[in-house]
């Protein structure tokens, strides 16, 4: 099939930081991973308000056609058919709404809404303009997690027993670090909940079980931080007055799964020493299984062998290969690596699919209400001091 012959699939990205440069190069470097994938990505309009030139610049070295200010322009362009929707949390819901009731199909980060009530209106709005819906739940997409899920689901492990996820990151650690959005409730809803916890109580519901009761505690470390200037990044150091931070930066939970096993989830965004510590370990009657995102080709793999000698049962190192997941899709053989932005093409040709075919495939936006309906859940076990169901 060229180039030609495949139908358009016209373009707009809503916020052109890190994130929305990712989405970008994910949807220009589909057809190079997937030839026969039924629509061809054009990158017609990205909004971005930045104060600076950074739209324009980064714009330019991606061939956008339009550069917008106002989102709302975007989600209304007539040679839009997706939306990509990578700026702040504050505005997630707004402009996922307003895409879908314009008859756009939607590709959001995590979290799409500050709260479920705001993720539910973006899934009523999708279904009744019937248009596809695709979430940034990206660890997902990782080769080695589809070898774990089928190990898992294949019962080489056994029963499971018990799982533990952590998603420990330093992003937050600098205690001058700017008072940004990410900061005020207002803005991001929740703190570490919303930024990693989404992805790790998707990570367990994915690869184990769904999550049947939880109890939690949460705590902010940094209590204070100075106010950003007008147009710094997150990153930057806080110049302004002394601010409240209003969300937290820890999460400490204990699961029951819909299986009947248990699980531990840790998170934390102010963790000194650790850079995306992401990952998962879940342990069963005859074996076990951890996968960690800074080795994310590889899973450790336990298994009990046939003469039962569980005390010797030691971890060996299973590399992904071309069998695992979309892995062959970038690479010709075992323990050839894979990076961050590969995972991020592997959701675009997911939500490709389901454009062309009207079928779901990948992390969806109910898969988004399902992970904010877990971290309501939080809140309120954290705030009542209580174990809550869901």
């Amino acid at each position: 099939m060229t180039e030609t012959s495949t139908p358009e699939l016209r373009v707009g990205i809503v916020g052109f930081g890190w994130m929305g440069q990712v989405h970008a190069r994910a949807l220009s470097r589909l057809l190079q991973h997937y030839p026969e994938a039924p629509l061809r990505p054009r990158l017609v309009a990205v909004a971005d308000n930045a104060p600076d030139d950074r739209t324009q610049r980064a714009a330019a070295a991606y061939g956008f056609e339009h550069l917008i200010t106002d989102w709302r322009e975007l989600v209304t362009h007539d040679e839009v058919d997706l939306v990509c929707i990578t700026g702040p949390n504050f505005i997630h819901r707004d402009v996922a709404v307003a895409a879908a009731r314009a008859g756009k199909h939607l590709w959001v980060e995590k979290p799409a809404g500050r709260s479920s009530a705001e993720t539910a209106e973006i899934v009523a709005a999708v279904e009744a303009a019937g248009v596809q819906a695709a979430t940034g739940f990206n660890y997902r997409n990782v080769p080695a997690v589809d070898r774990a899920r089928e190990i898992v689901a294949s019962g080489r492990i056994g029963e499971v027993e018990h799982t533990i996820v952590r998603f420990l990151a330093d992003y937050s650690a600098d205690p001058d670090a700017a008072l940004s959005w990410r900061f005020r409730t207002e803005h991001s809803g929740t703190g570490v909940l919303g930024d990693l916890v989404s992805h790790a109580a998707d990570l367990v519901q994915h690869v184990v079980a769904g999550i049947d009761e939880l109890v939690v505690d949460r705590a902010t470390f940094i209590p204070q931080r100075r106010a950003a200037l007008p147009g710094a990044m997150h990153y930057e150091k806080g110049a302004g007055e002394l601010g409240d931070v209003e969300n937290e930066d820890y999460v400490s939970a204990l699961l029951r799964l819909k299986d009947g096993s248990r699980a531990i989830l840790e998170s934390s965004r102010v963790a000194v020493g650790e850079q995306n510590t992401y990952g998962i370990e879940v342990h069963g009657t005859r074996g076990a299984v951890a996968w960690d995102f800074r080795r994310m080709n590889e899973l450790r793999v336990s298994t009990v062998p046939s003469g039962g000698d569980y005390l010797n049962s030691f971890y060996a190192t299973e590399y992904a290969g071309p069998g695992d997941g979309e892995l062959s899709s970038f690479q010709p053989g075992t323990n050839n690596p894979i990076g961050f932005d590969e995972l991020k093409i592997i959701e675009a040709r997911r939500l490709v699919e389901s454009i062309a075919s009207g079928k779901p495939q990948g992390a969806t936006i109910h898969d988004a209400l399902a992970a904010a309906q877990v971290l309501d859940a939080m809140v309120e076990s954290s705030d009542e001091r209580k174990w809550v169901s869901l």
